[in-house]
C-alpha cells in the first residue's frame, strides 16, 4: 500500500507565527494555516488539520459507504457525505479533536433505509480514517434521499 506525504514550514511562535502545509504526494496544492485562524470561528483563508482532517474522513468514509452498500445488494448513485471536525478544550489540558459528525444523504438503488443504514454503521466503524481517530466519538446521520 502506499505511502502518503504533506509537509509543512512553519516561521514564529504559536500566536504570531504562521506556516504553509503542502501536499506532496499529489502536488495539488500549498495552502496557509496559523494558529490564531484555527481557533477562531472564521477560517480567513487558511486551512486547518481539523478541516483536513475533515476532509480525509469525508473521502475515506463516502469510499467505505459505497463499499459496503454494494456488499449489501445496493447501486450507489450518488453519495453526498460531509465531516464536521470540532476542535475544543482537553481535560488533561491543552486541546483536542473533541468529535466528528459525519452526515451522508444517498441516493442508492436496491436498498430501503434500514439497510442503507446499516451500511451506513458499517462503514463508520471500518472506515480506516475512523480506525485512525478512535477515542474520538464520532457520530452519524444518514439518510437516503427520494
Amino acid at each position: 500500500m502506499p505511502t502518503r506525504t504533506a509537509r509543512t514550514a512553519w516561521n514564529g511562535g504559536l500566536q504570531d507565527g504562521s506556516g504553509q502545509v503542502e501536499l506532496t504526494s499529489s502536488g495539488l496544492g500549498t495552502y496557509d494555516v496559523s494558529f490564531p485562524k484555527r481557533s477562531a470561528d472564521d477560517a480567513d483563508g487558511a486551512t486547518s488539520p481539523e478541516e483536513l482532517i475533515a476532509a480525509a474522513h469525508s473521502a475515506c468514509y463516502a469510499m467505505s459507504l459505497s463499499n459496503e452498500v454494494a456488499k449489501a445488494g445496493g447501486t450507489p448513485h450518488a453519495l453526498d457525505v460531509s465531516a464536521a471536525v470540532t476542535l475544543g478544550a482537553d481535560p488533561a489540558g491543552g486541546i483536542r479533536i473533541t468529535g466528528v459528525k459525519l452526515t451522508v444523504r444517498g441516493e442508492v438503488e436496491g436498498l430501503d433505509d434500514a439497510g442503507f443504514l446499516a451500511a451506513a454503521e458499517t462503514a463508520k466503524v471500518g472506515c480506516p480514517v475512523s480506525k485512525a481517530l478512535t477515542g474520538t466519538e464520532i457520530t452519524l446521520d444518514a439518510a437516503l434521499e427520494s
